[in-house]
């Protein structure tokens, strides 16, 4: 049995089932030199529900443009992921970054509900020299955790 290694058109994993997409989004969202296709690629790594996703999508979250930044958030929310924790909770507690996107990083830390998250939003919202409306924020979101 021979290994067809290329096809007459395209690349060999786009004949797999799933398996080149996500690597051809991830590309477009981390190289891509439109910001609006890049969103566009990040949007849909997001609906993805793939864990393969998450990686790329972790690396976005520092992304020069804001856009990007809050895309990637948002996007990692939807995948429920465990391992973006740390990042988002840095994402959260940057007081360099725009206080939208801190805030979208609340909401999807929110999203995830692990007891890394309840923590993380714990101690951000218990801390006074935070921004007292996004700890209001952070302190409603809580309510609708377990309190684990």
């Amino acid at each position: 049995m021979d290994l067809i290694a290329e096809k007459s058109r395209g690349v060999w994993y786009e004949s797999l089932p799933g398996k080149g997409i996500v690597y051809d989004l991830a590309y477009a969202a981390l190289s891509g030199r439109d910001t609006d296709e890049r969103l566009r690629a990040v949007t849909a790594l997001g609906k993805s529900d793939d864990p393969r996703a998450v990686r790329p999508l972790m690396d976005l979250v520092v992304d020069r443009e804001p856009a990007i930044r809050g895309g990637a958030i948002a996007a990692l929310g939807q995948l429920k992921s465990g391992r973006p924790v740390d990042v988002l909770i840095e994402r959260l507690r940057d007081r360099n970054e725009n206080a939208d996107i801190r805030q979208h990083a609340a909401g999807a830390l929110a999203a995830i509900r692990s007891t890394g998250v309840v923590r993380g939003i714990r101690a951000f919202a218990a801390d006074p020299d935070e921004d007292p409306a996004l700890r209001a924020y952070t302190t409603d979101l809580l309510s609708g955790l377990p309190a684990w």
